[in-house]
């Protein structure tokens, strides 16, 4: 009962593992989308960007 128990968690964590890798066309970073937009990176410096206001270098 125990070896079944243990073989069925196994499979479980192993299917959650596949859809963690799932890749989905058109859901922006092709990954799941939790409701979180993409906001990019700074075009001047780099930093990535957190929110809709402006990067904190002045630049971008």
């Amino acid at each position: 009962m125990l070896l079944k128990i243990v073989t069925l968690f196994l499979i479980a964590m192993a299917v959650l593992a596949m859809l963690g890798r799932l890749r989905l066309p058109g859901t922006g970073g092709g990954r799941f989308s939790l409701g979180r937009a993409k906001t990019g990176k700074c075009p001047a410096c780099g930093r990535h960007r957190i929110g809709s206001g402006p990067c904190p270098c002045g630049k971008g």
